[in-house]
Parts: structure tokens; sequence; C-alpha cells
């Protein structure tokens, strides 16, 4: 059975990087579903993965094994990259990215910005194949689709054996946080108190801006003067629009900053140390 020659009747869902559609049309509309559709064999779209013959996936790496991170407004593009074997050599790949219980219900993903995937051939048996996807926030993502995902596959040996997979591979994309600090009074005298002031915010996909983010820990470091390695001194919690605020006494000349851990929606942060005088 030959596949690849199903491809051609969806060029145009391959020109659309990614999508975002409502869970309750993804059955019927959802052009990734689409897409699988129309490559695998008699039109099946469902839980089973498909093999016929020798072929197989491995070794998928998205985003050179780092999760996805999302600004507010900056599209971002992630290269997938797998390992595809038949003992006849490999035809051809490809890859979606998708967000969902299960891929035939997906509520969004991503097809590659190319028709079919680059493979460069390791040996008689073996290449190693590449996608990119390009995610643009202002048009493709929902803040639901923060967390895990997982990544769609099919391979094709020149004899017609193939392989299709709905989960191949998980990994995470996360909306991006940005971390303030502020140390003040500065000069200060030894001994007294120094307060320390920033906040914490997050991409908001839907709005397509930076949104404070409250009920985060959040921990204060200090590196001092001539030194290179920060200390942890005290966790708090982002208060009400993502306010952080506390106090220490000052001790000597350094830097003081804040780092967020992140979580799985939400990547981790560092702010850029303030530097305090300490007379």
């Amino acid at each position: 059975m030959r596949i690849r020659a199903s491809v051609a009747v969806v060029t145009g869902a391959l020109a659309l990087s990614a999508l975002a559609v409502p869970a309750a049309q993804a059955d019927s509309s959802n052009p990734v579903s689409s897409f699988a559709k129309s490559v695998q064999p008699n039109g099946a779209v469902g839980a089973t993965d498909f093999v016929d013959g020798d072929t197989t996936i491995s070794n998928v790496v998205v985003n050179g094994g780092k999760a996805v991170v999302v600004g507010a407004t900056a599209k971002k593009t992630v290269t997938v990259s797998f390992t595809a074997k038949d003992d006849s050599g490999i035809e051809w790949g490809t890859a979606i990215l998708w967000h969902g219980s299960t891929f035939e219900t997906a509520d969004g993903g991503a097809v590659p910005n190319e028709e079919e995937a680059v493979c460069t051939t390791v040996n008689a048996t073996t290449s190693t194949c590449k996608h990119t996807f390009t995610i643009d926030p202002r048009v493709d993502l929902l803040n639901k689709f923060a967390g895990g995902w997982k990544v769609w596959a099919l391979a094709q040996g020149k004899d017609a054996d193939y392989v299709q997979k709905d989960n191949v591979k998980g990994f995470s994309l996360q909306r991006a946080s940005q971390l303030t600090v502020n140390a003040a009074p500065e000069p200060v005298a030894k001994g007294k108190t120094i307060t320390v002031t920033g906040k914490l915010t997050r991409a908001d996909w839907e709005t397509n801006k930076n949104v404070g983010v409250s009920g985060q820990s959040v921990v204060l470091q200090f590196r001092k003067a001539g030194t290179t390695t920060y200390t942890n001194v005290k966790g708090i919690k982002s208060a009400s629009g993502g306010a952080l605020k506390t106090t220490v006494k000052a001790s000597v000349d350094g830097y003081y900053r804040f780092s967020y851990a992140g979580i799985a929606s939400t990547a981790a942060s560092t702010a850029t140390g303030d530097y305090i005088d300490v007379r």
C-alpha cells in the first residue's frame, strides 16, 4: 500500500502552521484530524496505531528535549526529529503535534511547515527525519492548551510498509513567565531594613498580554558582590496581580533577585539581580 499519494489532497492544511478549535468541533473540522485521516489506511482515525510490515519509529525528540515555551505575542518555531527504520529504507515520514485526551478528540494542535519531513539517510535501512512547526500565540493558542502535548507520527518504507502512531512522544508546551525585582532604599545602612518588591507575570494567549499571576511560590535569592553564586534567602507567595514583597536586613553589598521554578502550565523564570549598596 502506498500512502504518500494521498498527501496531495491536504496541501492546504499543511500550509497552516497551527490551529486551535473548540473541542466540540474536533471530530469534524479539526484540520489536524483531517490531515491524519487522509494519510491513514482506509481513512481510519482513532486511538489505534497502525503497522504494516517492519517499519519503526523511535528516538522522537521535540525542541531538543526541552519544554516548548511560548510568550504572549512572538511566534515560536519548534523542531521535531525522529528515527525511522525499514528493511527497504525509508521513503518518507511526517508528524503532527496535538493536545487533548485522545487524538480523535484533539482540541488543538499544529501541522508542520513542510509537506513531509526532511529525511536524511543514515544507512540502507535507517533515516533521521525532521519537521519544523511554527506556533503563533496570537491565533493558535488558548490558555487551556498549556501543559502536556503529544506527537502523532507516520513513516513509510520504500517497500510500502508503514507505521503510524497516535502518541509516539509527549512533551510540555508552557506559557512564558517574567519576573521583576527592586531592592530599596539604596544606599542603605548596615543592619537597616531592605524592602524587596517585584512582580510575577505570565503570557496570556487569549489577550496576548503578560498578566499577573497570584498564589505562586517564588524564592528571594542573594549574591554577594564579587561572587558568582546566588543563595536562597526566603520563599514567598505572589499576591494579587502577581505582586511580590518581602523584607531583609542589610548586611553586605550585593544583588537581590526573585526566582520562580514554574509549574506544568507555566515556565520557570528568574529576574535580573538588583544591586544594593550597604554602607
